[in-house]
């Protein structure tokens, strides 16, 4: 009986087994405005414990400002904690500021293959952006997530900001950083996104 129930006890730690998650990203993965505990990524952890009952550690980082272009330097500094899963949230100031497309996506291509030949599962978060550049450049911005999926056989979120982005009730007064809600709703999302990957 005794051996029975360690095999039993056994199985449930295999089950239930520690993993890291790296949520690399900008602004809207930091939690601009709000408290840390308040930010998608530390939501999506309590979802994880209380849904799958998994113990997952949570790497938030975000940092606000981050453009395609500085955050492979970061990724080399957070590899080092050795994440199961990298989430790439990156774009949104590129596009932003108007800066060359192709450069971005260059930069990306390159934190994605650092994060895969980490042994890392790597999945990507779509961005979309306001047609301030014209629609032309909307549309370029936003293959570009779809291309990389492709070239990388990536799972690809469309748009991080899903059902967030433009509503009122779930961002703050600048209208572009989610609020406590909006927060609420992406952890939401990014959880089912990502629940089959743990």
């Amino acid at each position: 009986m005794k051996k029975l129930i360690f095999i039993l006890s056994l199985c449930l730690t295999q089950t239930i087994h520690a993993s890291s998650i790296l949520f690399l990203g900008d602004s809207l993965t930091e939690g601009h405005g709000l408290a840390n505990e308040q930010a998608y990524p530390i939501l999506v952890q309590e979802f994880i414990q209380k849904k799958l009952k998994k113990d997952v550690t949570i790497i938030n980082g975000g940092v606000s400002g981050s453009t395609t272009s500085d955050a492979l330097a970061r990724l080399k500094w957070y590899s080092r904690k050795k994440p199961n899963v990298i989430f790439i949230a990156l774009g949104a100031n590129d596009g932003l500021r108007g800066l060359d497309l192709e450069q971005s996506q260059k930069n990306l291509e390159k934190i994605i293959e650092y994060g895969k030949n980490s042994k890392a599962k790597v999945l990507l978060a779509g961005m979309m952006i306001p047609p301030n550049y014209g629609p032309d450049y909307s549309q370029k911005f936003q293959q570009i997530y779809k291309d990389l999926g492709e070239k990388y056989q990536l799972k690809v979120m469309p748009f991080l900001l899903e059902g967030v982005a433009g509503k009122k009730e779930f961002n703050q007064k600048d209208g572009i950083h989610p609020n406590e809600l909006g927060h609420k709703k992406i952890a939401e999302n990014v959880f089912e996104f990502l629940k089959g990957e743990l």
